[in-house]
């Protein structure tokens, strides 16, 4: 038995005032379709369909290539847009109705809805929810048996009708064969002359067919966008439901309110996150690492033991019990080994440091190659760039760069090489020697006196 979903994904969004199709606006890093389809995969959902319509080059560019697209050319609802879909829909098996504007909806309400659908053996089951306020929502009206007997809209209800708190989400779960048949049933005479995917529940009711509602015990699950406010709110219940699972898992969020997490992070137990910090992408932090305030982390591994302070890392990797920051930049292909000190506003991209290595603070280290034990002193610049292409340096083992030097690209400092303060290095630095490259020191006696002739009382 197949098991199917049709994810709607036509409509612009014109409430969100924005030039990107209102499904491919980002909640925790993804669109909201991808949310839905990886929820979809994350229930039993076998295949899904994509209903495309404005801005539907761009809707499908976003997708992975094993999710099928139609295009909706004109949007004349919801029963329209499923009948668009319809043909790539196999007989045997459930279909189920989703919406690309609706991320929060998760896998094992999708499961749960199916699992009671086909218990009941009902060819059509709506997802519901119980609100506290349900104004502007279509009320759900059952039956003596507790089954559905209507929906019916805010505007055509009656006042015993409006106080009535379950509401339509607009989710359904179909039997695929009765939806086949039922749809060509459908009539656009209507004030708006569009079809309705509800009238499919109205006329499986009249053929006598059983119709359920079944209600999730969480509202949010529902929740669809339809402006930039609406995007916030559904953000801000994404972002709480990621943090809550890390919590649960053994990781300390000091302030859950100021902290941003995306869905794919792994974070191992007794990690603790600070005010302000952002892990973003698919990184991995491991167990009893430190994230201090401001810092933000990018598609980027830290090993067990991680001490960073309000630094900035993307893409790269960190070994255990290394140090980053305050106000550290690692860019991509940033690879540390175990114990490594990356200081005060340095910078590392496109190199490799070795354990128990150091750049305490202001260096620049850039397309690197940097061995075990070895000290990159202040101001150090690993000049990588003559103007058309990039050059590595290596720095090997035990080896000591002393402050406010330039390594010009490519050049290799040997082992136990020795570096002085304020030269240029061009050439090899041997195993064990010391490199000193610096003009002689002149003293011109006079010359401030000369320049600035009133400060001549002073001399």
């Amino acid at each position: 038995m197949a098991i199917q979903a049709i994810i709607l994904a036509a409509g612009q969004g014109t409430r969100m005032k924005s030039k990107l199709p209102k499904v491919l606006h980002k909640v925790s890093g993804k669109s909201m379709l991808q949310h839905v389809l990886d929820n979809g995969r994350k229930s039993l959902v076998d295949q899904s369909t994509v209903v495309i319509g404005k801005g539907a080059d761009l809707v499908r560019e976003s997708l992975p290539e094993n999710v099928g697209t139609v295009v909706q050319q004109e949007q004349l609802g919801t029963g329209h847009a499923v009948m668009v879909a319809i043909d790539e829909i196999q007989e045997d098996g459930i279909t189920l109705v989703l919406y690309g504007d609706a991320p929060l909806i998760r896998g094992e309400t999708l499961d749960k809805l199916m699992a009671y659908h086909s218990r009941e053996a009902h060819q059509a089951t709506v997802l519901t929810a119980e609100l506290d306020e349900p104004y502007g929502y279509g009320r759900i009206i059952r039956d003596g048996k507790g089954l559905l007997e209507r929906i019916v809209e805010e505007r055509d209800a009656r006042d015993d009708e409006r106080k009535i708190s379950e509401i339509n989400s607009g989710i359904y779960c179909f039997d695929s064969k009765e939806l086949k048949k039922t749809l060509p049933k459908l009539s656009n005479d209507n004030a708006q002359g569009e079809y309705y995917l509800t009238d499919v529940l109205g006329i499986l009711k009249q053929e006598g067919k059983k119709v359920g509602a079944y209600i999730t015990d969480d509202y949010e699950d529902i929740m669809a966008v339809n402006s930039r406010v609406q995007l916030a709110e559904v953000q801000k219940i994404m972002n709480r439901r990621i943090l809550e699972k890390h919590m649960e898992n053994g990781v300390t969020i000091i302030n859950p309110e100021t902290t941003y997490i995306e869905e794919e992070v792994v974070i191992g137990q007794d990690t603790i996150i600070d005010p302000g910090v952002m892990i973003k992408g698919k990184s991995v932090i491991g167990e009893e690492v430190t994230l201090k305030g401001n810092t933000v982390i990018e598609n980027s591994e830290i090993a067990d033991r991680v001490t960073v302070e309000s630094s900035t890392l993307k893409e790269a990797s960190v070994g255990e019990e290394s140090t980053i920051g305050p106000y550290a930049y690692l860019r991509p292909k940033a690879q540390l080994g175990r114990r490594v000190k990356i200081g005060d506003f340095v910078e590392v991209k496109n190199s490799v440091i070795g354990d128990d290595s150091k750049a305490s603070h202001l260096a620049y280290i850039g397309d690197a190659d940097i061995g075990k034990h070895v000290n990159i002193g202040c101001g150090v610049i690993f000049v990588n760039y003559d103007g058309i292409k990039k050059h590595r340096s290596t720095v090997k083992d035990h080896a000591f760069v002393g402050s406010n030097s330039n390594l010009v690209a490519p050049v290799v400092v040997e082992e136990y090489g020795y570096i002085a303060c304020g030269s240029n290095i061009t050439k090899t630095v041997p195993k064990g020697a010391l490199a000193i490259e610096r003009a002689e020191q002149h003293n011109i006696d006079g010359w401030v006196k000369r320049k600035f002739k009133n400060l001549e009382e002073e001399f």
